[in-house]
């Protein structure tokens, strides 16, 4: 038997159970994962919460992980026992032994451990979705990054600032702040009163091209008001709720703007396009470029605490889980 903290009904932190349950058997084009270190996600907040809808209850929510193969299929010829592997965008993390298809992980080089993968997989690939591909970041542009202190934000604000851009990083306290301008934000801004002012005197009235907001429905519309005429609002995630009930008349009112709702496996979807991502991300990693900061772990037996922490913005950097 292993360890796995399943939602068994829908609700707050304390849905959260440690269950026993049977060590998976991988199948011929499987390997299976005795996993180190998994990364704690809002969209784990979402899958727990009703927000979004699980296949079946109980379930095992979680999206990323990384650890060392165990076993693999009969058919697997890619990788073996002892490789040291990481995933992203696969549901049914929080896990302390998981099978999933070979296809859907990828090899770490030596320069990445277990808990720095675990910690970046889904938030970096992501980063690198939003800034590479989604919209091609330019030298010289300056962009607006909500949650600026969180783990995604670090490694937007690091990486769009080894591209060339001008990053101005929104935050909710001032220690935040001092932690988004460490870690590449040219200018901050501390919480969400009076932002497109703000961004009006930071920018000498131009106005951003483009903003990635993932807080949703408390920062929508101060969002499209920061961007200059054709600009783009990348949507990504809804931690202060769903954005709803939106009419196409306040993009227009507002210079012919554009909005976009990504989401990652329509880039990483097939194998080339995530081994393709995955190494640019471990290139900047590597290199230093982006230095991934784990700002707090808790054993997966705690994960309703760490929930807690997480939706309380308590959190720095990337929150990880570690089995028990």
């Amino acid at each position: 038997m292993t360890k796995a903290v399943r939602v068994h009904a829908y609700g707050g932190p304390e849905v959260l159970r440690l269950d026993d349950v049977p060590v998976p058997v991988p199948s011929a084009n499987e390997v299976l994962i005795r996993q180190e270190a998994i990364g704690l996600n809002f969209i784990d907040i979402y899958f727990r919460s009703g927000l979004y809808k699980l296949p079946t209850l109980p379930a095992v929510i979680g999206m990323e992980a990384a650890g060392v193969v165990e076993t693999v299929g009969a058919e697997v010829t890619s990788l073996k026992p002892g490789d040291r592997v990481a995933y992203p965008a696969q549901l049914g993390a929080y896990t302390r032994h998981r099978a999933l298809a070979a296809d859907l992980v990828v090899q770490l080089p030596d320069s990445i451990d277990t808990q720095t993968a675990a910690g970046m997989m889904l938030r970096g690939l992501t980063v690198q979705a939003l800034l590479r591909q989604v919209r091609v970041l330019q030298p010289g542009d300056t962009i607006l990054v909500h949650a600026a202190a969180g783990g995604m934000g670090l490694m937007m604000c690091q990486w769009a600032a080894h591209l060339g851009a001008i990053v101005i990083g929104i935050t909710s306290t001032e220690e935040k702040a001092e932690l988004a301008r460490e870690f590449g934000a040219a200018h901050t801004i501390v919480g969400l009163d009076d932002v497109p002012a703000k961004i009006k005197r930071i920018t000498g009235g131009a106005m951003v091209p483009v903003v990635y907001d993932s807080v949703g429905k408390d920062s929508f519309i101060s969002s499209l008001d920061c961007l200059a005429p054709r600009g783009l609002l990348v949507s990504y995630g809804n931690a202060s709720g769903e954005v709803t009930g939106v009419s196409l008349s306040l993009l227009a009112a507002r210079g012919s703007l554009y909005v976009t709702r990504p989401k990652l496996t329509t880039f990483i979807g097939r194998r080339e396009q995530l081994v393709s991502a995955s190494k640019e991300l471990f290139g900047v990693v590597a290199s230093g470029a982006v230095k991934i900061r784990i700002g707090q772990s808790f054993p997966l037996s705690a994960a309703a605490e760490a929930h807690r922490a997480l939706e309380a913005r308590t959190t720095t950097g990337s929150t990880i889980l570690l089995p028990d």
